[in-house]
């Protein structure tokens, strides 16, 4: 396995390099390959993330998402005023031309309707710079459920996960219900600690096939299914895995033909898969860039429609997949209620993808945070985002 992940690094490093130079890319790797780097990349240093988050596919298996030929267009028309927006943290008011500033920003869009108003990178980052989406891609993989169910390959929501992966017969998982991973509902016990090594997202959030549902088989339950929203990765993972075995495809393949190529994505960017030819991690790791995270909005603000304007959803798949579930008012399927009608996909360590359908307005950021979750420049990301939506309202 090691000789076939060398292989891969060295046939992918020679078109990898974007953000970082070729060389420090090559050096990174370097330390990969020496055991200088921890194995987990939560626990990375700042700088090695820069290089790490930027290049995934230098360094991990992944899968292509091939650029569209004909893009689905953006026009830039910058709003300088923008620049001058405040907004408040812990009763202290800033302007985003001082969230602009901040080391973790490595990229932010505004956009309005199809207009581009404000759009802003670091130094080693640019339109074309790819960057890991981590948990943003978990609204993505419910939206292709949405698409399997319009196609065919899925009958309901309703159906049991054992419908689609026997293999799951007998356990907690294979009773739920698609619409309770859906909602992270499934009332299996799981812990989601991000610094702690031996927390079920550290030993498990990035397994996917026969190592997957054989962990997932051995939870007990702990709440009735649908009942208690607990934040979950392998309930997303688990997803793509029912996804996959309902199209009998590639997850990637079928993002490529619904989305990237259907709707029309600008860069090429990649899934990460959990091995060399193995599944895509259905809960994590799309990398794109910044105007294609915006455009990823702008598809499901359009109601989930390809580019000739045909619906790749059932009707009203989503209003009802941004719709407060049972377990927690907050969430639907897959994706951040955020009020008054805006909701939205967020990733760790500062990724995300805001839309807000009433005033036309998607915003995507690409970030680089201190850690995983609830550092400070989370709480202003999240509250600067919020502040330039609204300032769309008049």
């Amino acid at each position: 396995m090691k000789a076939l992940y060398t292989f891969l690094v060295l046939t992918i490093f020679t078109v990898s390099a974007q953000a970082a130079t070729q060389k420090e890319v090559a050096a990174f790797i370097e330390r990969l390959k020496a055991g200088d780097l921890d194995t987990n990349v939560l626990l990375y240093p700042t700088s090695d993330r820069r290089i790490a988050f930027a290049h995934v596919n230098a360094w991990l298996p992944t899968r292509p998402l091939f650029a569209a030929q004909t893009p689905y267009p953006l026009n830039t028309k910058i709003d300088q005023s923008l620049a001058d927006v405040s907004y408040q943290v812990a009763g202290e008011t800033f302007s985003v031309r001082d969230f602009l500033a901040r080391e973790p920003l490595m990229g932010i869009a505004v956009v309005e309707g199809d207009t581009i108003r404000l759009e802003h990178y670091a130094e080693d980052h640019n339109p074309e710079s790819v960057w890991i989406s981590f948990s943003v891609t978990k609204s993505f993989t419910s939206t292709l459920i949405g698409a399997a169910i319009k196609d065919g390959f899925i009958n309901s929501i309703e159906d049991r996960v054992e419908t689609y992966l026997p293999r799951l017969k007998g356990s907690a998982y294979g009773a739920v219900s698609i619409k309770n991973i859906l909602q992270m509902s499934s009332g299996v016990a799981w812990n989601e600690n991000y610094t702690d090594p031996n927390s079920d997202v550290s030993k498990a959030g990035s397994l996917q096939g026969v190592a997957l549902t054989d962990y997932l088989a051995a939870l007990p339950q702990n709440h009735a299914p649908g009942t208690v929203f607990n934040y979950n990765t392998a309930e997303s993972n688990l997803l793509g895995e029912v996804l996959r075995a309902a199209i009998g495809n590639s997850a990637t393949d079928y993002m490529n033909a619904k989305v990237w190529q259907g709707f029309g994505m600008e860069h090429a960017g990649n899934w990460m898969q959990s091995a060399p030819f193995a599944g895509e991690t259905g809960g994590c790791c799309i990398s794109a860039s910044i105007r294609d995270y915006a455009r990823l909005g702008i598809f499901v603000k359009k109601g989930a429609v390809n580019a000739t304007g045909e619906s790749l959803v059932p009707e009203g798949w989503m209003k009802e997949a941004t719709s407060p579930s049972k377990g927690y008012a907050g969430y639907g399927y897959k994706w951040w209620l955020e009020g008054d009608g805006a909701y939205a996909a967020s990733g760790i360590f500062g990724q995300g993808i805001y839309i807000d359908p009433q005033r036309d307005v998607v915003i995507s950021l690409h970030s680089n945070a201190p850690a995983a979750v609830d550092t400070n420049y989370h709480a202003h990301a999240d509250a600067v985002i919020k502040a330039l939506a609204a300032s769309f309202d008049g």
